[in-house]
């Protein structure tokens, strides 16, 4: 909204300073800095509002030191992480570019089943909450949405650099002289190597002529599974004060360097990676929801005032998904969110060793005293706080290697 006014302000009367507004680093600045404000000065309103509707965590007995004093925590503070960036996004960004809208459908989407399984929790007191498979179910619709999207909206579209002979041949050489026509492409990026493109064309080259018409059915698939592998590791990370949140900060953060340099054609140019045309736009989005996750923080960390639960967690997990698909940084996934990747891996590990012992000996065991992780360690006695640090600054080092991917191949 202010970017469409302050514009019609330059264009039409030349008011001074109005031109800022056309620059995606100022928006972005300032989306950080206004969801930061929203959440931690309306978060504690919020969380007074779900402690007097009695909007409690019932906690399970675990066996883990200190739990059963976070029972009656007000839950649901997802919330406070979805306004305080919606408000800045609406206010400071292009809301008819395609990846801003598609960030705020995901926002809504995820927000909407996490929170319906909060209630389900909450006022039905069934601590399973939504069924698996309807969580699933909503996943995979989100899936369809965002792959279908980036493969026909015609607004979705990447510049491919041309031969070098060709841009020899041109007299003025500017950085846009590099590359050829905006077009559709079903390409990604793979780290480490060179000449790292992957067309996704190429999983059903041999159906022959008419693999690029059918190349958005494999494309879909694995957006669907994307977000909902990233989804649910950052439910299964949301165990700890604090845990979910900085982590999700740190990975948020560096997809923001990725969606900027993207959108941007000189410094894609200069650092050759894919130049995605309006994908810089996705900073202001990225921005505000860096702002809300740090403002969350102030409340969530140990001990914490709030938690975010599934309205929370689920949401975290499909932005950062559909962020990192739209950059086409998804082969980076397993590297920037490793730590979503161990939580996931250590309760696939711990359930399938228990039920193959239990079959073959008679009696389960299991690798870890629990999963996932981070229960490993409190078991182990190290205080969460001590483990939430730790797997932060892992989630910092994992980040540093993502972005070094800019330049090692």
């Amino acid at each position: 909204m202010l970017y469409y006014i302050f514009n019609y302000l330059e264009n039409q009367y030349h008011l001074a300073g109005a031109g800022l507004f056309r620059y995606i680093t100022f928006r972005s600045a300032l989306a950080f800095v206004m969801a930061l404000f929203i959440s931690v000065f309306y978060g504690k309103r919020i969380i007074n509002k779900l402690r007097k509707m009695q909007i409690g965590e019932t906690v399970r007995d675990l066996g883990l030191e200190g739990q059963n004093q976070k029972s009656g925590t007000p839950t649901m503070g997802g919330i406070i992480i979805i306004i305080s960036t919606l408000i800045p996004v609406l206010l400071l960004a292009q809301i008819d570019n395609v990846y801003i809208l598609l960030l705020i459908v995901t926002t809504l989407w995820m927000g909407a089943i996490g929170f319906l399984d909060d209630y389900i929790k909450v006022f039905k007191k069934d601590k399973e909450g939504l069924k698996g498979r309807f969580k699933i179910v909503g996943q995979v619709g989100l899936g369809l949405i965002v792959g279908l999207v980036l493969y026909f909206n015609p607004n979705v579209t990447m510049k491919q650099k041309l031969p070098k002979n060709q841009v020899e041949q041109i007299v003025s050489k500017t950085p846009a002289s590099n590359y050829g026509k905006a077009q559709h492409a079903l390409k990604t990026t793979i780290p480490f190597v060179k000449n790292n493109e992957f067309d996704y064309t190429s999983l059903i080259s041999w159906i022959g002529k008419d693999a690029q018409k059918y190349a958005w059915i494999p494309f879909v698939l694995i957006v669907i599974f994307i977000i909902t592998a990233v989804s649910n590791g950052a439910n299964l990370t949301d165990g700890i004060d604090g845990l979910a949140a900085g982590t999700s900060a740190i990975i948020v953060a560096t997809l923001a360097v990725f969606a900027w340099i993207s959108g941007n054609l000189v410094f894609s140019n200069y650092l050759n990676v894919m130049f995605i045309p309006n994908s810089g736009e996705m900073t202001i989005f990225i921005s505000a929801f860096v702002g809300g996750l740090v403002g969350f923080l102030w409340y969530n960390t140990f001990p914490a005032q709030v938690f975010m639960g599934d309205t929370g967690s689920l949401t975290i997990g499909g932005i950062i998904a559909v962020i990192a698909i739209a950059v086409r940084k998804e082969l980076l996934i397993p590297v920037l969110a490793g730590v979503f990747l161990v939580e996931v891996l250590s309760v696939m590990m711990q359930v399938s060793y228990f039920k193959y012992t239990r079959k073959k000996f008679g009696e389960g065991k299991r690798i870890f005293l629990m999963s996932p992780l981070h229960h490993h360690f409190q078991k182990k006695g190290i205080h969460e706080s001590k483990i939430v640090v730790r797997f932060w600054i892992i989630g910092i080092m994992l980040a540093v290697i993502t972005i070094i991917t800019l330049k090692v191949r």
